[in-house]
């Protein structure tokens, strides 16, 4: 029966899967493959970016330093634009299915006929996206570092590969938050809509600490915050702090959904 869940939920999450790491990969090697140019155009890039408004910068996470450092450039266009889109995506989806949107179109009585507890159910589809995650954070990172290498960028790619860590922590503390609302409110759209809520009121207050000094200590409660790759690209250093928190709420999501599900009453 375990074989059973996991085979049926793998084959659930393989196209999103796919898809949203082929955008990854994609987008990555394309980001890559301009490093070069931007950093023979330095100067010129410099000038630019001092004319645009700060809250723009901001907003692009464009105010840490050059861009033709490796560690700005990556979380620029990839650590705090692409992965956190792909994530919320990836997390919010895959974590409403299992509970909220199969109850809603009535597949859940299916795998709940059988002999299997609940508590296996759902802990192994969370263990099916919880893999998926990893993929596509591998993958975020991988499209880069290949074109990277090919096109001589001077990537450093043990330090880009640690990057899998926290991007994955990062996608698993968004599907376990949400794996939590999915069971509490039984509804994939209240649970999505409130996570992605919760992620935006975040990104929004990263942006205001950034531009504010005095409402700096706004930016505590973003998740933004502690998902800053620059430093571990420049020193190789994970931020063990962050890294603890995403896997705290990941966990926290997780253990809430699981013993919710378990006495949860089902009637739609």
């Amino acid at each position: 029966m375990t074989g059973a869940i996991l085979g049926l939920e793998a084959r659930r999450s393989r196209a999103l899967t796919f898809w949203l790491a082929i955008v990854a990969v994609v987008y990555g090697a394309l980001i890559a493959a301009l490093f070069p140019t931007m950093k023979e155009n330095a100067k010129l890039l410099e000038d630019y970016l001092n004319i645009l408004p700060k809250g723009f910068l901001a907003a692009f996470g464009m105010m840490g330093g050059s861009l033709v450092d490796p560690g700005n450039f990556f979380s620029t266009y990839i650590g705090i634009f692409l992965w956190p889109i792909l994530a919320a995506l990836g997390g919010i989806l895959l974590a409403t299915r299992p509970v909220a949107a199969d109850l809603e179109r009535g597949f859940l009585e299916l795998p709940l006929s059988t002999r299997t507890t609940r508590t296996r159910y759902l802990g192994l589809t969370i263990a099916v996206h919880a893999l998926a995650i990893v993929v596509m954070a591998v993958a975020t990172v991988g499209g880069f570092l290949v074109v990277g290498s090919l096109v001589g960028a001077g990537f450093d790619n043990g330090r880009l590969l640690l990057v899998v860590i926290p991007a994955a922590a990062f996608g698993f503390a968004i599907h376990g938050a949400t794996s939590a609302l999915s069971v509490v409110t039984l509804s994939r759209s209240q649970a999505g809509g409130i996570a992605a809520g919760v992620l935006l009121a975040m990104y929004l207050l990263d942006i205001v600490a950034r531009l504010q000094p005095d409402l700096e200590w706004v930016g505590t409660v973003s998740a933004f915050r502690y998902f800053d790759v620059r430093t571990l690209i420049a020193t190789g250093v994970l931020d063990l702090g962050g890294l603890g928190l995403f896997l705290a709420v990941a966990l926290g999501g997780w253990a809430i959904a699981i013993w919710r599900f378990q006495t949860r009453d089902l009637v739609a």
